[in-house]
């Protein structure tokens, strides 16, 4: 007779009736580090169909994901921090950004080191700036009636996407040596104003226009309070 280690229940099968747990643990092989591979990066819930339902459909992918079918595509979270990991990754190798950011005392300073912090840390970042693009998606859409969560989904999605469009130009950029870091900002920008005026209603003209200054907005809120924090900290610390 076999009692179940996690509530002590009785097993009479090849799993415990009560809490689920098999009665005997798989084998560390290549089969089962291939399977928490593919678990963690969503694998098996099709990141590629993700993708693809997300570029020719975001609306009304993103809606189905919040009311009807949660199984097909990649939860949002793992997506957006996966993409975001993408992006850093191809940024790293070419060092495609160093030629953007201020050099000597900018990065000393609490608001260089919050930047750079940023710039390693892309999927948190964008989570944290998602915050205040909702923030402004909530209110110029506040008759749709979609609460802050939901909105916050929405972004996981779409600014998910956006980074695999800063990978794509920037891995060109890095391969061939063509500028083409900023025209990818652009695409990814009117593509996520795109997405969030799909996911309301596509068919009014006024809603690409808010998304595009919700948006805009958001991340300019995000750059202030960042920078603000910067300063700061910096004040605190020579007083």
């Amino acid at each position: 007779m076999a009692f179940c280690e996690n509530c002590n229940t009785e097993i009479t099968q090849n799993y415990c009736p009560n809490c689920g747990p098999s009665t005997s643990l798989q084998r560390i092989d290549r089969k089962y580090i291939w399977s928490e591979i593919s678990s963690v990066l969503n694998l098996d819930k099709g990141i590629f169909y993700t993708i693809k339902e997300l570029c020719i459909r975001p609306g009304k992918a993103v809606r189905e994901f919040l009311f009807d079918d949660r199984n097909r595509l990649v939860k949002p979270i793992i997506f957006i921090v996966i993409t975001s990991l993408v992006y850093s990754m191809i940024n790293h190798y070419f060092q495609i950004e160093e030629q953007y950011i201020p050099q000597n005392n900018f990065k000393k300073s609490t608001v260089g080191k919050l930047m750079i912090w940023i710039q390693e840390n892309y999927g948190y970042a964008n989570i944290l700036m998602g915050v205040f693009i909702a923030s402004f998606i909530k209110l110029f859409f506040k008759k749709y009636q979609y609460n802050f969560y939901e909105i916050l989904i929405l972004l996981c999605f779409v600014m998910g996407i956006g980074m695999l469009i800063f990978s794509f130009f920037s891995l060109f950029q890095g391969v061939f040596h063509v500028e083409l870091f900023q025209i990818g900002g652009l695409v990814a920008f009117f593509y996520t104003s795109f997405a969030i005026a799909d996911f309301y209603d596509k068919s009014k003209v006024k809603n690409y226009f808010k998304s595009f200054i919700a948006y805009i907005l958001g991340v300019i809120l995000f750059i202030i309070t960042v920078v603000f924090i910067g300063l700061l900290i910096d004040l605190i610390i020579k007083l």
